[in-house]
């Protein structure tokens, strides 16, 4: 079968003939099972009868739509599975199937449509078992505030019916009638949108690649939509007012896709309330009421500009993308949790100036050896670094001076190794040293008291190391006093007054572990 992945204006153009051939038999247990194939434009999927199937079908035909009595091949009772027999019969039954189809050009009736699966793949048939679903439990899902999961298939089904401008009762059932599902969309608060990976069912539709609107949901709070192609997706701008959560995954292969789908059409946009510099060909309006997003699992390599149409935003989700500098996050002045997991970060340098509030970051598996660039995000609480390639204990002292900094995990890094790598990573926040939980496991008493250790040792090292450098200690004290510096001699020194207005020096709680 042809891959389908039709675009909205190839199927407007025309509503080719629905075609049904019966391709094969198979012998299951002591009955035949015939293989029909559908054919609807592009779309193609096959459904499986045995002849009594057929029988039912056709006894309900003849009583809903008086159809000809003979028009089905009769039953046999002997040699019912020989094989000249079911060959015959498939070109019968492909006769009559296709003569059914000829019948009812149009909608086809209920049973024949549920017969060849019209509910699953086929638009009028998709829309009219999703309006009727929604005709019978519609209102009790928006009472329990449920999340409602729907397929890209459906969505592309009611966009092409709404696109098409027919009735919105073809087939005169007013259960089926498309009113429901505009009715039921505009009040619906919780969506969630699944796509699959290759065919769908038995069809050679590719239900990721389908494009779809969603301007018909006018009130949405939360949408999720994954395995689809954010390039398609048209009118979830219109839940820009009340969208507070959204998650798109395995979807995207730029921010903006998702973001400012609409500044495809300019040259040059700006976010409305944005002091303007220069010639701007558009005002785009921000995602007012959004501060949770989810852009986890696409193929994501930068954070763009469009990051400055989200202001409000406080949960941001890029993991698993391939994000190679931290970038544009300055915009984002309410962001405290960001995770930035399974990219591509080799350098964090400058960060700080990105993430002024940031409160949880995750860092996990990326290329990083160097925490640099960490030492002055002051109200960090939790910090994921597993999974790098951070290899020297120094690199931990730029995280060890934070204020707030209470989880901290290094799992798989070369340096969790080393001997004794706990005490030493914690040794490196001194002081605060037991308020740390080191890669989710809490200080025990027994690794405090050996931090202590390390800490008298190190503090013995720079005592030790000052009393066998006297020149050089006296060479400093000169440079903190007003007196011209007097060098040790036979003689007993006169050592010059220290000034009381100058600062005494202050001793560090970092780096007492030497270079060990």
């Amino acid at each position: 079968m042809a891959t389908a992945a039709c675009s909205f204006v190839a199927e407007r153009e025309a509503e080719p003939a629905k075609v049904a051939r019966v391709v094969g038999s198979e012998l299951v247990d002591t009955y035949t099972v015939y293989i029909i194939q559908v054919t609807d434009g592009n779309h193609e999927w096959t459904v499986k009868h045995r002849y009594s199937d057929f029988y039912d079908l056709h006894e309900k035909l003849v009583a809903e739509k008086k159809i000809d009595k003979n028009l089905l091949p009769p039953k046999k009772i002997i040699g019912k599975n020989s094989r000249s027999l079911v060959e015959k019969r498939e070109k019968d039954l492909e006769i009559y199937l296709q003569t059914l189809l000829t019948t009812f050009p149009g909608v086809a009736p209920r049973v024949l449509a549920h017969f060849l699966h019209f509910q699953f793949y086929e638009i009028n048939g998709i829309t009219a078992a999703l309006a009727e679903e929604l005709f019978e439990k519609g209102e009790q899902l928006l009472v329990a505030g449920e999340v409602f999961a729907i397929g890209p298939l459906q969505l592309y089904a009611v966009t092409e019916q709404l696109q098409q401008g027919k009735p919105t009762c073809a087939s005169g059932d007013a259960k089926t009638d498309l009113g429901h599902i505009l009715d039921f969309t505009c009040r619906l608060k919780y969506l969630k949108v699944s796509g699959t990976e290759g065919p769908f069912g038995t069809s050679n539709i590719q239900e990721h690649l389908l494009p779809f609107d969603l301007s018909i949901f006018k009130s949405l709070h939360q949408v999720e939509i994954s395995h689809c192609d954010a390039k398609h997706i048209q009118g979830l701008v219109v839940s820009k007012p009340t969208l507070a959560t959204m998650s798109v995954r395995f979807s995207a292969t730029l921010m903006k896709e998702v973001l400012v789908p609409e500044a495809s059409e300019f040259d040059e946009w700006e976010p409305e309330g944005t002091a303007l510099e220069g010639p701007v060909t558009a005002i785009i309006p921000t995602w007012q009421a959004l501060t949770t997003l989810d852009l986890s699992h696409n193929s994501i390599s930068e954070i763009d500009e469009s990051v400055k149409l989200i202001p409000k935003i406080e949960f941001l989700d890029l993991s698993h993308n391939g994000v190679l500098v931290v970038d544009n996050l300055q915009h984002l002045y309410n962001l405290v949790h960001l995770d930035l997991s399974y990219n591509k970060l080799s350098s964090l340098e400058g960060v700080h100036t990105k993430l002024g509030n940031i409160k949880t970051l995750n860092l996990a598996g990326n290329l990083l050896e160097s925490l640099s660039g960490l030492h002055k995000l002051y109200s960090l609480v939790n910090l994921d670094l597993s999974n790098n390639r951070i290899e020297q204990m120094e690199e931990v002292r730029s995280i060890g001076s934070l204020p707030c900094l209470e989880h901290v995990v290094l799992l798989n890094n070369p340096l969790s190794i080393i001997p004794d790598y706990r005490t030493k990573v914690l040794a490196q926040f001194g002081e605060r040293a037991s308020e740390v939980c080191l890669d989710n496991t809490m200080t025990t008493e027994k690794e405090l008291d050996t931090v202590e250790v390390l800490k008298a040792i190190q503090k013995a090292k720079e005592v030790k190391s000052k009393l066998s450098n006297p020149e050089k200690k006296v060479s400093e004290d000169c440079r903190l006093s007003a007196a011209p510096c007097v060098r040790p001699s036979s003689s007993p020194p006169t050592v010059a007054p220290s000034s009381t207005s100058l600062p005494q020096p202050i001793l560090s709680n970092q780096g007492i572990l030497g270079d060990e």
